[in-house]
């Protein structure tokens, strides 16, 4: 009972999800709502499922039109394929759906109208998550391909920037071919806004990667050097980092032998000593 009392708990409505209850009371598509939201709380129970069967840290679930987000404190420790797992949850539902309707119409249970909206709102949902723009489900699988070949810093920055474009190009277009409706410029807009958010604080959530790395529980599935001059500033070789690799630092000198450095020394030095002006070189060496 705790248990499931904490879990309702940490669910919470976005205000963009108020917005659209006031429109469908005024509008009389409450119904519709209905439908949109029950689809859209049982996508972020999928998430929520596979979250929790990895032990994830959950902190909220945020229900807005059309999708949600459940925010975690896991931040680039777990592996990718963990990770892969917990975001196709969501759609992994939604597929039980579709199976679940053609059951029940089967036996005649559900009438033809609420099959048809509730087919439609599902195909539509599940569609949109799977849009490449973050913090879409699509947007977070776009992010874990690009950690496999990027460092994270880089993957991270090329998502937002890549999901601010997509965004702003389908605003474009509605607003010039296709004819305008309030409710998908709201999502758009508040997509913008979300990313808009995630790339000024940017810079916190690289720190936040780097912070959980040294906090420990990093999964590693290869090794990968990292070749430095010792001019190199030393946040710049941080950037370098990658999700589940260990690194480790070589700092080649113009005059003599280059010296080795573990990833985890790295972070050490640079979260207790805040060597936040200085070289890679300087920090370890006084170069």
């Amino acid at each position: 009972m705790n248990s499931l009392k904490s879990s309702v708990q940490l669910i919470h409505l976005h205000p963009i999800l108020w917005i659209f209850i006031v429109v469908s009371f005024l509008t009389g598509s409450f119904t519709e709502l209905a439908i949109i939201f029950s689809i859209v709380f049982l996508h972020e129970l999928g998430h929520y499922i596979a979250a929790s069967s990895f032990r994830w840290r959950i902190s909220s679930i945020v229900l807005w039109a059309f999708g949600g987000v459940m925010k975690t404190d896991e931040h680039g420790t777990r592996p990718i394929r963990e990770e892969v797992i917990v975001i196709l949850a969501g759609p992994f539902v939604q597929v039980l759906i579709y199976g679940l309707l053609y059951v029940v119409s089967y036996f005649g249970v559900i009438p033809d109208y609420y099959f048809g909206l509730i087919f439609y709102y599902n195909t539509i949902i599940l569609l949109f998550n799977l849009l490449p723009i973050w913090p879409l489900d699509g947007g977070k699988l776009v992010f874990l391909v690009l950690t496999a070949f990027l460092t994270f810093k880089k993957a991270y920055y090329a998502t937002i920037m890549g999901s601010l474009a997509i965004c702003a190009l389908i605003i474009l277009v509605q607003l010039f071919l296709f004819p305008f409706t309030l409710s998908s410029f709201l999502i758009w807009l508040f997509l913008i806004h979300e990313n808009w958010k995630e790339w000024k604080y940017r810079f916190y959530v690289f720190i936040r990667f780097l912070l959980k790395r040294y906090e420990g529980g990093h999964f590693v599935r290869a090794i990968k050097p990292i070749y430095a001059s010792p001019h190199d500033n030393f946040l710049d070789v941080l950037a370098r980092f990658q999700r589940e690799k260990k690194h480790t630092i070589y700092i080649e000198y113009p005059d003599r032998e280059r010296i080795s450095i573990e990833d985890n020394e790295c972070l050490d030095f640079y979260f207790n000593e805040r060597p936040y002006r200085k070289t890679i070189g300087e920090a370890f060496t006084g170069y």
